[in-house]
């Protein structure tokens, strides 16, 4: 059985660390995850607590992220169903995290470099000068200007990337593989509550799927430029996808039981990377990529290898 997971540095998750600083958010929390959905009168009657509390520390909860919301059809008017987020709150000190050695290959794509793609809009490109093609027409994610994307944004689908293998080239043995890239959801405007699930492949084998919690932009984003519309996606999260001899993590949390055995990166001349929106996907939320001059981290899609 799957589960939901969120990893969060206390620098960037203190949202985070408010909503779960509270008894009574802990057993709301608690009795989502084991009831399910609830509207805010059943949890007041199974809390026994006042109808005005329980409503306050929903739209706390709601505002971290940890519980999503929506509207249902009563039998008077509307009622909000109440949805549990996340199975597990990881809190990690990023910095603490062991660094890749000395003996890396470090390759940096950038972002309008895919080798293939399949798209559904809402959907576009834009670079730090303007938006390129047209908008909501996958067509335009052929269009030679996208060799200069800083941002692409689908529904669903995929992108894909093809790196050359140069621990091959080297006649190196691969002992960690890291792919580094800032990512969120893709709502129409955004949404800081807007779960997606996003699926990493490499060379045909699925790794593991990372749930976006929303699409930020609540501010801009440090890099992203002034032209672009500050309702628009703004930055995502930097996220760190490693596969290692005993399985792929994602900031250091176990996502998959996919490993470099699983890869045999050894009998490939080239790494493809496919990013993607499964059309089966349990949250399927959209996807934000951001590369060089917009988000928060003015990076390309980072491949980093490890040797022996």
């Amino acid at each position: 059985m799957s589960r939901n997971f969120l990893v969060i540095d206390p620098e960037d998750g203190m949202e985070v660390l408010r909503g779960l600083a509270s008894p009574i958010r802990i057993r709301m929390l608690k009795l989502l995850h084991v009831q399910g959905p609830l509207n805010g009168n059943d949890i007041a009657a199974k809390l026994d607590l006042p109808q005005s509390t329980v409503s306050t520390n929903l739209q706390i909860l709601e505002n971290a992220g940890l519980i999503r919301t929506e509207m249902q059809k009563a039998r008077k008017g509307n009622q909000k169903i109440c949805h549990s987020t996340f199975d597990e709150v990881l809190v990690m000190f990023k910095e603490d995290m062991k660094p890749l050695g000395n003996n890396s290959i470090e390759v940096a794509m950038p972002l309008g470099l895919y080798t293939s793609c399949e798209v559904s809009a809402p959907c576009g490109l834009c670079s730090a000068d303007g938006i390129i093609g047209l908008l909501d027409v996958p067509d335009t994610f052929l269009d030679p200007g996208r060799m200069n994307a800083g941002l692409i944004w689908f529904t669903r689908g995929f992108v894909e990337y093809q790196f050359p293998n140069n621990a091959k080239l080297a006649d190196s043995t691969v002992e960690v593989m890291e792919f580094s890239l800032e990512l969120s959801s893709e709502v129409p405007g955004t949404s800081a509550d807007w779960p997606s699930d996003i699926t990493l492949s490499v060379n045909g084998t699925e790794i593991g799927t990372w749930m976006s919690t929303g699409d930020f932009g609540d501010k801009r984003g440090v890099y992203t430029p002034d032209w672009w519309k500050l309702k628009g996606s703004q930055y995502g999260k930097l996220k760190s996808w490693r596969v290692t001899q005993d399985g792929t993590y994602v900031d250091g949390m176990k996502i998959s039981p996919v490993s470099l055995v699983d890869l045999d990166l050894a009998h490939h001349h080239s790494i493809r990377l496919r990013i993607a929106v499964k059309q089966d996907a349990k949250h399927p939320g959209g996807i934000n990529i951001f590369g060089r001059g917009f988000g928060n981290y003015d990076q390309d899609i980072i491949l980093r290898l490890q040797t022996a």
